[in-house]
């Protein structure tokens, strides 16, 4: 009996049928109020549906924040487990940014939690952190797998204070990031048309050339739009990996709201320009 779609293929179709956009969904405080909506339970339901009804059944990839939802407690997470299946119902792959990661039964319980299937937050994709070694990550590689659910993996990261580890040398004298590329390439091995484990690669990094990111899967690349990066600059950062390439783009888009006209209308835009950037 075959196992379930990998997520790489998933994302692949989705890409080329819908276009290769993630629009994060990230409720703070200061996008509700200017939606006209309070900073409480009530605002960010109102809110996540709305970037739902608006966005799920077009976008490839919807990316909520999971710190977003947690701030509210057990009703947040709630808001956050309705938001996640209504995302995947309407055909959209949702993947959690919720950067996780750990040892152990610790790391064996975020993998449950995220990449079961009969979980309530249940994904098509997580965000996790190596940074505790790679293979602290097996269990979530794991799980991904038998679930047909794929991860992103932080390699290089927009924020500045990201290169005093990423870019730090090791003994025989690789920098972190390129050993974090080097796992994933190893696990995305053989997989087609696209590998299920991929790396978060910060599209407003300028020239990346120093660093194979040929790694067989996705890269999701935040910094569209408010942080600066624009689809055009997308094959200069990232060469000939640009085609694997997810662009993220959350208030580029989100700002546009809260009709549901001025979000699509927006996302439509982006993924016409990273399509005409990446062709």
């Amino acid at each position: 009996m075959t196992g379930p779609e990998p997520f790489g293929t998933r994302l692949r179709r989705a890409m080329d049928t819908r276009g290769p956009l993630c629009v994060g969904i990230d409720p703070h405080a200061s996008l509700l109020h200017a939606w006209g909506l309070d900073d409480d339970v009530a605002g960010l339901e109102r809110f996540s549906r709305t970037v739902v009804e608006a966005l799920a059944d077009r976008a490839a990839v919807l990316k909520p924040q999971a710190a977003f939802y947690e701030r509210f407690g057990s009703r947040g997470v709630a808001v956050l487990e309705q938001t996640v299946a209504e995302a995947r119902a309407a055909g959209a792959l949702v993947v959690m940014d919720a950067k996780r990661g750990d040892i152990g039964s610790t790391m064996d319980a975020y993998a449950a939690a995220f990449l079961h299937p009969d979980s309530p937050l249940f994904s098509d994709a997580l965000t996790v952190s190596p940074y505790l070694g790679f293979g602290a990550l097996d269990p979530a590689v794991e799980a991904a797998t038998a679930a047909g659910a794929g991860l992103f993996v932080l390699a290089l990261t927009s924020n500045p204070e990201g290169s005093e580890v990423q870019r730090a040398v090791r003994a025989d004298g690789s920098t972190v990031a390129a050993t974090v590329l080097r796992h994933l390439a190893e696990r995305n091995a053989g997989a087609a048309p696209l590998g299920s484990f991929g790396a978060v690669v910060g599209a407003t990094l300028g020239d990346l050339s120093a660093f194979d990111l040929a790694v067989n899967g996705p890269l999701l690349a935040p910094g569209i739009g408010a942080q600066g990066a624009r689809p055009a600059d997308l094959p200069a950062v990232f060469g000939p990996a640009v085609r694997n390439v997810v662009p993220s783009v959350s208030r580029g888009v989100l700002r546009h709201g809260p009709g549901v006209g001025g979000l699509r209308d927006s996302a439509a835009r982006f993924a016409d320009e990273v399509r005409a950037a990446v062709a």
